[in-house]
């Protein structure tokens, strides 16, 4: 049987995987995370209040460290077990989880042959990549 055919992914078949690889990225996400998080406050001695420095009222709230903004830089910060950066990536995969799901949706839609629906997620792909690309500063 021909992998790309209607017969093989059948409309519930199509469903049963979608919402599998919603729940399997975000599991990998939360563990990416707490794996980033239990490194990140071994590293940090548990947290201690010395390196804590609240914001005073009327201040801008200063946000991650500048390496923590691109994935360019978080990737080579992972190697060194940064658990910051570990985080920073549990995030990412977060994020990237529901945009993988559009895409497939493009491939099942194609299977299917809904034209008019692979026009309309292709649509809101491209918005949420322009988002993504163009909406950093």
């Amino acid at each position: 049987m021909n992998v790309f055919s209607k017969e093989f992914w059948a409309e519930r078949d199509m469903e049963l995987f979608m919402g599998k690889l919603l729940r399997y990225g975000v599991m990998l996400a939360c563990g990416i995370t707490l794996f980033g998080g239990l490194i990140y406050l071994i590293q940090n001695h548990g947290g201690s209040m010395e390196h804590y420095r609240p914001t005073p009222d009327g201040q801008p709230f200063p946000g991650v460290a500048h390496y923590l903004r691109e994935l360019s830089s978080i990737f080579p910060r992972l190697l060194d077990f940064d658990g910051a950066a570990i985080i920073q990536l549990g995030v990412c995969v977060l994020i990237a989880t529901p945009i993988f799901r559009v895409a497939f949706s493009v491939i099942a839609f194609l299977i299917e042959k809904d034209y008019l629906y692979v026009v309309i997620t292709l649509i809101v792909l491209a918005i949420i990549m322009a988002n993504m690309l163009l909406g950093l500063h």
